[in-house]
């Protein structure tokens, strides 16, 4: 697919940009066909700046530059989704990305339990009736032992055909693993990179 840049009169098409890795959106800019091409040709993202009516390659003042990984279009060939690897704070205000938001990998419901848990562990003050933070309370040594309890029934449920067990146990699982890392001051980002590192 080609891109339509006449499309729109000035000739600019929007261009959301990702972190590659993370998959969180940066900023969003526009591009020219000019600013197109000099992006693919230097490999490094390059706009067409509406406010200084000019090229203007991000990070060129800064040096935050954003490396181009991949580019695909969209549909309507007038959108384009810009994969990047960004060397260093996106925004002007020198924050992660243009929302304020701090550019990190997401993993659903299990960062908003990471949260949770790390809440339990850093402030067991504010949760005395809190489960996890009893669970920090009693050590390294307990916290481990309930991980080995539940993978053992995870194992045990996995030989049999209640799948509703077998789901229940598995989470179990999860939800101490967690609970491990955090204890051990590492997260699901850690073993993430770990596997990262293996993959070939």
């Amino acid at each position: 697919m080609t891109i339509d840049f006449s499309k729109f009169s000035d000739g600019l098409v929007p261009a959301i940009i990702q972190d590659a890795e993370t998959k969180s959106v940066l900023m969003l800019g526009y591009m020219n066909e000019e600013a197109y091409a000099q992006t693919i040709k230097t490999q490094r993202v390059t706009f067409f700046s509406r406010s200084k009516n000019r090229l203007w390659t991000k990070g060129e003042e800064s040096n935050n530059f954003l490396d181009l990984v991949d580019i695909k279009i969209d549909c309507d060939q007038d959108t384009l989704l810009v994969f990047v690897e960004p060397m260093g704070p996106v925004c002007h205000k020198g924050t992660d990305t243009c929302w304020g938001e701090r550019n990190v990998p997401q993993y659903g419901f299990f960062s908003h339990l990471e949260e949770v848990i790390r809440d339990r562990k850093d402030n067991p003050e504010d949760n005395p009736d809190s489960y996890v933070a009893g669970l920090f309370k009693k050590g390294i040594n307990k916290v481990a032992q309930k991980v080995g309890e539940e993978a053992v029934e995870v194992v045990i449920e996995a030989k049999d055909d209640n799948d509703l067990l077998f789901l229940n146990e598995s989470a179990d699982l999860l939800f101490h693993f967690m609970v491990l890392l955090r204890a051990k001051g590492f997260g699901l980002r850690s073993v993430e990179k770990t596997l990262i590192s293996r993959h070939k």
